[in-house]
């Protein structure tokens, strides 16, 4: 297997649910920017602006050859949940995160 074809194990918090495999490059593009834009906001990031917040900060090749921004982006934030990396911010509806 290419090195570019690795797969990431994303879980999910939720039990019951199946993980997901996705390629690990495109894993590590949207963690990065998940973790850069959840650590720069002070009072938290409304899960609904993620996915945007994700899109317009990456590079256009990169957001050309990821697919679904949102999916992605929901994917990888729910692994980071389960990893203690992000959480959500309890009583927040909707749904806000912060870095750990």
């Amino acid at each position: 297997m290419k090195p570019s074809e690795e797969l990431i194990i994303c879980r999910t918090p939720t039990p019951g649910k199946k993980p997901t495999r996705i390629k690990k490059w495109k894993f590590n593009l949207v963690h990065d920017l998940v973790l850069e834009i959840v650590k720069n906001s002070k009072e938290g990031v409304l899960f609904k602006d993620l996915s945007f917040l994700v899109e317009k900060s990456m590079d256009p090749n990169a957001l050309q050859k990821l697919g679904s921004v949102p999916w992605y982006t929901t994917t990888v934030k729910l692994e980071m949940e389960v990893q203690g990396e992000i959480k959500r911010i309890p009583g927040s509806n909707p749904q806000r995160l912060q870095a750990v």
